[in-house]
């Protein structure tokens, strides 16, 4: 057998540095969901690509945050919730665990609901009524729990990167093939308010919110403490960790945009909106061809996959950070807690709902969670018996800050936005 410590073949190569980015490419799958399609989709239909400013806003702003929690882990040893129970309260870290657990069970029931919802309506191509939504949803909630059995951390990862490759793939294809004028994308990175006329029904703040909702993720941040420790790294690896989080981020956004100019150069142009997610099939296919309806409903089931793979991990390695105990995810408990989660897939496609339209308030909601987060973090990363030379400088603190006031006004933007929908909803 090779050993791949002293292989020096391409392959071998290629293998290493891979897994330099793993714990990246994890969050990428993990970020990357349906919840960020929907989001960067129904931006891309309604308002074109004068949003774009907030994508590039929000990854930036991720992208310190990776940095500055893996940081901490580095030097501390620590992940995010040991720290909140040792240094701030149990009870912080009690709070992140239920209310990211709830976050990502709704956020299970939108993917699984988005994922079938789309495939079932792309599958009347070639099947005359279409195949059911929960075989699509049965399906892929049975693969993510395959991979969970059969694997350890390592192997979720690399099962992941493949995941991640081929949604990168369909997305950026898509791009390329109904690409917009590049004019109007350096005119989204303006920041600006799309001007929409009072009786319109509908306004940029909801979907402002989903977008930075669903890119500045509080559970991104705590569970890339894990995935550092897990990964073994020190302070020594700080510019490892910097190279990472530099590649997470950057294809993030890339992504992120492919998916919105997609839109913008189809159902934008043609003054098309979005409110289900089959019409991004039925909408795109006399746009855009069969070819690209395809590419783009691969990279949605791709996403789907890769997004509801952490989610259905999270209680369990949260469980195991809080207690400071092994993920040993083989234990019968874990195994049980991940199924039933997994199950919650099916909710959608069997009793019904607007998966899209769950998926949007989910990941609004979710921001309500990004301000405590953030002040966690700015309280920790300044105590020098914890941090020593390391600790917060007042550029990284002033940073902090911006990122705080931004997550307070995604809060209150969430807020107003949620508000405002579901008064849409009860008034039809």
């Amino acid at each position: 057998m090779t050993d791949l410590t002293t292989d020096h073949s391409p392959r071998s190569r290629f293998a290493k540095t891979l897994s330099l980015f793993l714990p990246g490419i994890f969050l990428l799958g993990f970020n990357i969901g349906t919840g960020s399609v929907t989001a960067m989709a129904a931006a891309g239909a309604t308002y074109g690509m004068s949003l774009l400013w907030t994508i590039a806003a929000s990854c930036v702003a991720t992208y310190f945050m990776i940095v500055i929690y893996g940081k901490f882990t580095l030097v501390t040893g620590q992940t995010a919730l040991q720290a909140f129970r040792k240094h701030i309260h149990p009870a912080v870290g009690i709070f992140f665990i239920v209310a990211l657990t709830a976050a990502v069970c709704g956020s299970v029931m939108g993917v699984m609901g988005i994922v079938a919802d789309v495939c079932c309506e792309w599958s009347k191509s070639f099947v005359a009524e279409g195949i059911a939504p929960v075989w699509f949803a049965a399906f892929f909630s049975a693969l993510v729990y395959f991979i969970f059995w059969n694997g350890n951390t390592q192997f979720f990862e690399r099962s992941l990167a493949v995941i991640v490759a081929v949604m990168a793939a369909c997305f950026l294809a898509n791009f390329f093939i109904m690409m917009p004028p590049p004019a109007e994308i350096i005119k989204g990175m303006i920041p600006n308010l799309p001007n929409v006329p009072a009786d319109a029904g509908k306004g940029p703040f909801l979907v402002i919110a989903s977008m930075v909702g669903t890119t500045v993720f509080s559970g991104l941040f705590i569970i890339r403490t894990t995935l550092v420790k897990e990964a073994g790294w020190t302070i020594e690896d700080l510019k490892q960790q910097r190279n990472d989080a530099i590649v997470s981020a950057s294809l993030m956004f890339v992504i992120s945009t492919s998916i919105m100019a997609a839109a913008a150069a189809t159902l934008y142009l043609a003054g098309e909106g979005l409110s289900q997610a089959s019409e991004m099939i039925t909408l795109l296919e006399p746009l855009a061809g069969k070819l690209a309806t395809a590419i783009f409903t691969l990279g949605i089931v791709a996403a789907g996959v890769s997004s509801q793979f952490p989610n259905v991990l999270m209680l369990p390695w949260l469980l195991c950070d809080y207690n400071d105990s092994a993920r040993e995810m083989t234990l019968p408990r874990y195994r049980v807690i991940v199924f039933l989660i997994s199950l919650l897939g099916l909710v959608v496609p069997v009793f019904g709902g607007r998966p899209v339209m769950v998926m949007i308030v989910s990941q609004a909601l979710s921001s309500v969670l990004l301000p405590m987060t953030i002040g966690c973090i700015l309280y920790l990363a300044n105590r020098k018996d914890l941090m020593k030379e390391h600790a917060n400088k007042l550029r990284a603190n002033l940073i902090l800050v911006a990122i705080l006031l931004l997550a307070v006004f995604n809060s209150a933007t969430a807020i107003q936005g949620v508000w405002g929908r579901a008064a849409e909803l009860f008034a039809s």
